[in-house]
């Protein structure tokens, strides 16, 4: 039974998927713009979109869970630039657009970007 478990596998345990999400999101929120598979950037913009959500709050608790999650050079970002970006916009902070499929394994690519 799979109770409790939303979002995809990636063949990984727990922390390996954490740790995946956590380097996909410092990569877009530091460069703005990244090429990954399909299956990566639709899980990366539901987790980024939360944590765009959440900074936008601009409170203490609202720091201190984006600190938690992100390095110090990545929440700066977050909560200084991107969430007064977004400050009125309710969704959709991301962009997913296909592109040719990778050389070597023909996996379906991805860039992922902020609106």
């Amino acid at each position: 039974m799979k109770h409790k478990s939303k979002g995809r596998q990636f063949k990984r345990n727990k922390s390996q998927k954490k740790a995946l999400m956590k380097h996909l999101s410092e990569a877009i929120i530091l460069q703005e713009k990244i090429t990954t598979t399909t299956a990566k950037a639709k899980e990366l913009s539901l987790h980024v979109e939360k944590l765009i959500t959440v900074a936008k709050k601009k409170n203490l608790l609202a720091a201190k869970t984006i600190h938690g999650r992100l390095s110090d050079e990545a929440s700066k970002k977050l909560l200084l630039e991107i969430a007064n970006r977004y400050k009125d916009r309710s969704g959709g902070y991301t962009r997913i657009i296909k592109i040719s499929e990778r050389k070597g394994d023909i996996a379906k690519m991805s860039v992922i970007e902020f609106v």
